[in-house]
């Protein structure tokens, strides 16, 4: 995850010109199961509206509670 914030990182500097762009200090990774991509595709359609009404600090805490995983919250924002 280092070296993917590293790269990204590069990529936005050199891309769009953000020279004092940087990542959250933490991150988050989940993996789903093959039989759950088209539900991943359809949340992915329609993120932008489903963040009207959850935002996505609500659903990173929701999702790590159901999976029991401890969190810092200073990472969440």
């Amino acid at each position: 995850m280092r070296e993917l914030k590293k790269a990204s990182s590069s990529w936005v500097v050199d891309q769009v010109g953000e020279k004092g762009f940087r990542w959250q200090e933490g991150y988050a990774a989940f993996t789903i199961n093959s039989t759950a991509r088209e539900v991943l595709h359809n949340y992915l359609a329609r993120e932008e509206e489903h963040h009207r009404k959850k935002t996505f600090r609500e659903e990173l805490m929701d999702l790590l509670k159901k999976a029991g995983l401890e969190y810092h919250e200073r990472y969440l924002d």
